[in-house]
């Protein structure tokens, strides 16, 4: 991410605990940084916001840039707390994405079908299970 044309470092969102009095129980749902060809690096995270169940975002930033994300309070990486209206949205996209997504199970399925020379040899492979089974 580019603030006032400068890099932001990357900072892992599993660290992001400000303020220590109101933030606690972090999960990370999602860290776009583990998908590869990513330029940014974003998270979606459940925490506990004063005791209270909630859903945060931030910008990570990115490795090699100065800085530690956003947001951040007083020189310290936060959480954006997601609108309760907004939070079973956000939490739904960011475990799909997590997951790989359904378009890529749906590509993953389409591929396999396609591929007839396999298609073949595990109906080959799961007619002789049920024939070992029957006797035959």
């Amino acid at each position: 991410m580019l603030v006032r044309g400068a890099k932001m470092a990357y900072v892992d969102p599993n660290t992001v605990v400000a303020p220590r009095t109101l933030v606690s129980e972090v999960e990370i749902v999602y860290d776009s940084s583990r998908d590869s060809g990513t330029e940014e690096s974003w998270s979606v995270a459940k925490l506990l916001w004063d005791r209270k169940p909630a859903v945060g975002i931030r910008w990570n930033g990115d490795p090699g840039g100065k800085g530690i994300g956003t947001p951040q309070a007083f020189g310290q990486p936060t959480w954006f707390l997601v609108p309760s209206e907004l939070e079973g949205s956000v939490l739904e996209k960011a475990e799909k994405l997590a997951q790989g997504g359904y378009d890529a199970l749906k590509a993953g399925y389409a591929e396999m079908a396609r591929d007839s020379e396999h298609e073949k040899e595990a109906l080959e492979w799961s007619e002789g299970l049920i024939g070992d089974q029957t006797g035959e």
